[in-house]
Formats: C-alpha cells, structure tokens, sequence
C-alpha cells in the first residue's frame, strides 16, 4: 500500500503566527474587520418597537439598499462598454447584474415570514417611511427607462440626491445606448432621449426583428437575450414586491402616502425593453 498523502494540520508552535495573533488581540479590529467596516455595519439596524420582526424587515431593507448600488454599477459599466461599441463588456457586465437581480428576488423571501400582525404590530414606528422613497431603486428605474420627473419633488430636501437623480433623469437609460449601438449599426434612427418615460416605438420593434431574423446580426440576438434576461427579473421583482406587500397589509394604503397594492400591480404589469417583448409575436 502506497503511504498516505494526506496531511495533518501542523499544530507546532510557530511564533510568527501566534504573535500576529497576539497584536489582533491587543490592537483591535482584524483586518477583514477595517476592509468591511464591520464596526460601523452591525450598529446601522435600531429597532424601534419591541417586535421581533422588525430586525428582520430592517436587515432585509438594508441588503437591498446595497444591492440597489451593486446593480447600478453593473449598468453603468454596461452602458460604458456599449458607447464604446465593448459588445463583450456590456454583455458581461449585464450578466453580472442578472446574478445581483437574482439575489434581489430571493431577498424577498425573509419578508415572506412576515405576518400582518407582525407588521401592523410595528408599522406605527416607521412614520412616513417607505420603500417608494427609496433613491437608489428610484435610479435604477430612471436607467431602465421607466423616468419621471414628479418622482424628484420627494428628494428637494437632499441636494446632492436630487442632482443625481436629476443627472439620471435627463441623460441617456441603458435601452437608450442599446439603441444608439443599433442606430451605429444602421438597423434604425437615433434615440432621442427625453426625461419622460419610455414608450414603445414601431420602428425599434422593427429593428428588433431584423436582428432576430438576419444572420449577419447574431451577436446582437446575445445581447438582446441578455436585456430580456434582465427584463424578466426586473419584473419578477416587481412581482415579488406586490406579492410581499399583499401578503403581509393587504390592501392597506401605503405608508408614505403611497397607493399601495394598486401602484405595485400597475408597476408589475409594466414591461421592460418592450419591443424586445413585442417582436416574440412576429418571430
């Protein structure tokens, strides 16, 4: 039998290690502690009832806020790498956002245990408070194309978000450099971007078809599917959204004054990308 060559852990005593040890101990935090500022992110969650549900809510609403900003980086790299005609870049960056998406949906899923007890039981303490006021997801819809410039009164208070937002609002969304990229490539005209949200045009689902249907365009038919990927879990988000809030209040109204249920389900029934949605019927 040949001798065996697994190894057992060296357990001698090593200086090195245990006086490195020794400074963690007497110098404070680690170093996986300063990079991830865990100091300062386990005291951001502050009950202010007495539910236990409401650290879960609080957690679940902060992990998304920070996924919020993982995709907008995604899409801001995808819209980069296309106005520099990176079809590789932009397609992998908008995979990469798919994955974020992915992780967003299944978030919804600690808010599924939820009951409306629970929430009613601490839904005084959040005042005003609403996931409608959200800056972040807001920016991710501006970038989608889903813009609206009443949506900007909310953040008069805060100068720096409204600039962003504003910024965001009138510049170009992801499907607006998807189009200008198609527009170089000759299939339709250039978009004309505007502050106001996107609407379905002939001519783009035109194009569309064109891409589907011609040979020379393949590469085009990858991101095309990529952007439906995207597309499709954006609107399982909304979904899940509307699935959540229906679950756990009902058919209340809104905190912060919004309409509840019948905003998310408009929302939900909202396509992304649409003529890539409608051009499925002519293929």
């Amino acid at each position: 039998m040949a001798p065996s060559t697994v190894q057992t852990p060296n357990l001698a005593f090593d200086p090195a290690r245990e006086g490195a040890v020794a400074d963690l101990r007497t110098n404070g935090a680690t170093p996986y502690e300063r990079y991830a500022r865990l100091d300062v992110l386990h005291t951001l969650q502050e009950p202010r009832s007495t539910v236990d549900a409401e650290l879960s809510f609080i957690i679940t609403t902060q992990v998304m806020e920070l996924l919020f900003d993982l995709l907008k980086h995604e899409w801001t790299l995808t819209q980069q790498a296309l106005r520099s005609d990176d079809l590789p870049g932009a397609l992998a960056a908008l995979r990469r956002g798919a994955h974020v998406q992915d992780v967003l949906n299944s978030s919804w899923d600690l808010l599924a245990t939820l009951t409306p007890v629970e929430f009613s039981a601490f839904r005084p303490v959040l005042g005003e408070a609403s996931g409608f006021q959200s800056s972040a997801y807001l920016r991710l819809e501006f970038m989608l194309g889903n813009k609206s410039e009443r949506l900007l009164e909310m953040y008069q208070g805060s100068p720096e978000v409204h600039r962003e937002l504003a910024e965001a609002l009138a510049g170009p969304s992801l499907y607006d450099d998807v189009l200008a990229l198609l527009a170089r490539r000759g299939l339709t005209g250039e978009p004309t971007v505007t502050g106001e949200r996107y609407r379905a045009d002939e001519a783009v689902q035109a194009a569309w078809h064109t891409v589907y249907t011609d040979p020379a365009q393949a590469e085009l038919v990858v991101l095309a599917e990529a952007l439906l990927d995207t597309a499709e879990r954006v609107t399982r988000w909304r979904q899940r959204h509307y699935a959540s809030v229906k679950r756990s209040m009902g058919a209340k109204p809104g905190t912060g004054g919004s309409s509840g249920l019948s905003w998310l389900k408009a929302a939900a029934d909202q396509d992304v990308f649409p003529e890539l949605w409608a051009v499925r019927g002519e293929l």
